[in-house]
């Protein structure tokens, strides 16, 4: 599906199904160098199971035009501005690292507009190692390779991969470069761990998030720790917490968990 935001061309996946405005809808936000893909598997369920599935590809990434977010902020004003175009008054959103602190702020910033709130894979601060954010500008290529050992735990590599011809570590890094390249004018790499870095109203904006609020958090990440969820975990007002068995990119190493936790927590 594609949609005009902020004058530009923006593609959502819908999981298979049409847009029908009378159901709920519920919007995936992905993170640094992904895009609406990571979210296959969960999206194809909500979007057989009565809902509106919006997982947008960010500006700028992939299939949607227009200037990638350079923070945090600019990134939840075109979440809102996404739920302008397709008219939608309400939605649930579910936002996974990079992705989780734009669907936070766009929460905070507009809280009568957003149902639940899920931040899989969150942090706050979100802060990258200098030697990481450095190789995003200057060695794009050995960071992707830098960000997928720290992404996948060790049950990502074979044979405990999801089946034949499945390698979470060779796919991932795939996508990373497909993404990377796909925006010959700006760096997404270092421009999305840049705003992750920089983003200081992570506690602020949970505090204005009138929403429930579900954590998503891989026992194994070494990109985003799970106590570094804390911070929001104690501002959150009606917060719940789900830890599954995977790293980071916890949609595809633990797919299952992650959509059992979401089932549970997304309601009508």
């Amino acid at each position: 599906m594609e949609l005009t935001v902020n004058g530009h061309k923006t593609f959502c996946y819908t999981g298979g199904k049409s847009f029908d405005p009378a159901k709920p809808t519920v919007v995936f936000v992905h993170g640094v160098l992904n895009d609406h893909s990571v979210w296959i598997l969960q999206t194809r369920y909500f979007a057989h199971h009565g809902w509106n599935v919006l997982a947008v590809d960010l500006p700028g990434h992939c299939r949607s035009e227009g200037d990638p977010p350079a923070t945090v902020e600019e990134g939840a004003d075109f979440v809102l501005a996404l739920l302008d175009a397709a008219g939608v008054r309400q939605a649930a959103l579910v936002g996974h690292s990079f992705g989780s602190l734009i669907a936070l702020e766009a929460a905070a910033r507009a809280p009568q507009r957003v149902t639940q709130l899920v931040l899989v894979g969150t942090a706050f601060p979100m802060k990258v190692s200098p030697a990481l954010l450095d190789s995003s500008l200057n060695a794009p290529m050995k960071a992707i390779d830098m960000v997928n050992v720290f992404s996948h735990s060790m049950l990502a590599p074979p044979p405990s991969a999801l089946g034949p011809g499945t390698w979470l570590y060779g796919g991932s890094r795939a996508l990373m470069r497909r993404v990377l390249t796909s925006n010959p004018r700006v760096n997404v790499f270092h421009r999305g761990f840049s705003a992750c870095d920089s983003y200081a109203g992570g506690e602020q904006a949970m505090d204005k998030v009138s929403c429930p609020v579900l954590f998503i958090l891989g026992r194994r990440d070494a990109m985003t720790l799970p106590k570094a969820a804390e911070p929001l975990q104690r501002t959150a007002r009606q917060g719940r917490t789900v830890l599954v068995e995977g790293g980071h990119q916890m949609m595809t190493e633990a797919p299952d968990e992650t959509l059992a936790a979401l089932k549970g927590f997304l309601k009508p």
